[in-house]
């Protein structure tokens, strides 16, 4: 799969399922390499991308673990990839404690997910999947049984750091939130709005501590330090710089998401593309 140096993640809650086909064209002309369709999304969800496009790949960011069924996953796997060969890339995550009463163990439980899906009548290549890895035993089945990492809500100091542990082939293509917006008051005050839920999650601040912050970073809505430091704000050369600062910590692919916008962002991703230098 080309999934390029950068792609979109987004969500059908803030495009419009409706608008789907249309999102999907705009990332292609624009030349982004992947949608990365969240929501805890089973694999049928991204055929809209899929039929709108002709080479745009499509990911799961993420499918969970817990609300899933591998066999079920794999069958829904064969039949995307036989419609629209090399284009669908699963990812998989284990969610949050906090969004799931019967959350335990989440390595053995990844671990289980894997093995239905090698256990599959087709099952589903390692090449073709990859995990939602934020600790290093999360990282390290990500390179062990999968194409790689696809960690969410995190600093360049967490991609400097899981490449490290990752080695050098596995794909690290981390999440990056950001806010366009020129006036910093009212970019931060955004960025720390869609912070919020994720400086709610243990899982999301347990990591923080382990990469340069601290408890003060975390409390109160999060730092300005900590804020700027995973939803980056400011004018599309100013994200894009960040965007940069991942694929020099070791990211091969970044995936964008303009936080707090509703319906499609055209400017938002007209504006990043032209700023990355994407070439359509």
């Amino acid at each position: 799969m080309e999934l390029g140096q950068f792609g979109i993640w987004t969500t059908y809650p803030a495009i419009g399922q409706e608008q789907a086909g249309e999102a999907a064209r705009l990332l292609e002309e624009l030349g982004f390499g992947t949608a990365w369709l969240g929501g805890s999304q089973q694999l049928p969800a991204l055929a809209p991308l899929l039929e709108a496009t002709d080479r745009l790949v499509a990911a799961t960011g993420i499918l969970n673990v817990w609300q899933s069924d591998p066999a079920q996953v794999a069958r829904d796997f064969a039949q995307l990839d036989a419609d629209f060969p090399g284009r669908v890339l699963l990812g998989i995550g284990i969610g949050h404690p906090e969004a799931t009463s019967h959350y335990d163990r989440p390595l053995t439980a990844m671990q289980g997910f894997l093995d239905g899906l090698d256990a599959a009548a087709e099952p589903v290549p390692g090449q073709r999947r990859c995990l939602a890895a934020l600790g290093p035993k999360m990282l390290d089945l990500s390179a062990e049984r999968s194409l790689g990492a696809h960690p969410y809500f995190v600093p360049v100091a967490h991609t400097r750091a899981a490449r490290q542990r990752l080695g050098p082939s596995p794909l690290l293509a981390p999440e990056m939130a950001c806010v366009l917006d020129d006036d910093p008051e009212s970019g931060r005050a955004r960025a720390r709005r869609y912070a919020e839920l994720y400086l709610g999650l243990r899982n999301y601040t347990n990591n923080l501590l382990n990469h340069g912050f601290d408890e003060r970073d975390i409390a109160d809505g999060g730092s300005d330090r900590l804020i700027d430091a995973v939803v980056p704000q400011g004018d599309a050369q100013r994200i894009a710089a960040v965007a940069r600062e991942h694929l020099d910590a070791g990211a091969n692919h970044v995936c964008l998401q303009t936080a707090g916008v509703d319906g499609i962002p055209r400017a938002e991703w007209t504006a990043l593309a032209a700023a990355l230098r994407i070439k359509p």
